[in-house]
């Protein structure tokens, strides 16, 4: 049975086949069996986004007492979620996200911050006061390439001027953009992080 470990666009964590192409992870949500636990969805403000592979390191998965690896379709999906890029395997990703954190967030962050002052920020970002996934309005066509939103109960991704619809497989077709407000999954702070420039690796 797969394990509990795939995260979507909600930040919620979910048990299906697909693995994607980025892990990372939120701290040890999960017990010695393998399962998270009830109402534990992070552990640490540090949400990460990894390679697959680095330096050849092999991890059995969920080791007991250990972070739980999290498994994401992309970077923005990740993103959507609340995770940025890890500043030790993805150093070259963390240093263009840090430069246009900054960029897209004057006044809410130093000009060059460090892990834990982004940390900060992202966590204030991502969750409500009841731990849930803070979200706000926006319009699709204002919204960056790369931010992910909720429209008609699915998270969709703009891209290219046109939306696609999100799955654990990948993407569908493009289409129209909707021309109505959405509720947006992409936390405001990482909103203008790609507004101010931060490519994705898709």
């Amino acid at each position: 049975m797969p394990l509990q470990n795939r995260v979507d666009p909600f930040s919620a964590l979910n048990a299906v086949p697909a693995r994607g192409t980025l892990t990372g992870n939120r701290g040890c949500l999960h017990d010695e069996a393998r399962r998270i636990r009830p109402g534990r969805t992070w552990r640490s403000r540090r949400w990460i986004s990894c390679r697959l592979d680095w330096k050849g390191w092999r991890r059995v998965v969920m080791t007991p007492n250990r972070w739980t690896e999290l498994f994401f379709l992309d970077e923005a999906t990740a993103l959507a979620a609340g995770h940025r890029p890890c500043a030790y395997c993805r150093r070259e990703a963390f240093e263009r996200f840090r430069a246009a954190l900054a960029a897209g967030n004057p006044g809410r962050i130093s000009a060059t911050p460090g892990v834990d002052e982004i940390d900060r920020l992202l966590h204030a970002d991502r969750l409500t006061g009841a731990g849930t996934q803070q979200r706000h309005e926006g319009c699709p066509a204002e919204l960056p390439d790369g931010a992910m939103f909720e429209h008609d109960g699915r998270a969709w991704l703009k891209q290219a001027g046109a939306v696609r619809p999100w799955s654990f497989e990948g993407y569908g077709d493009s289409q129209p953009q909707p021309a109505s407000a959405v509720s947006v999954l992409t936390p405001r702070c990482l909103v203008a992080t790609l507004g101010a420039g931060y490519a994705l690796d898709l």
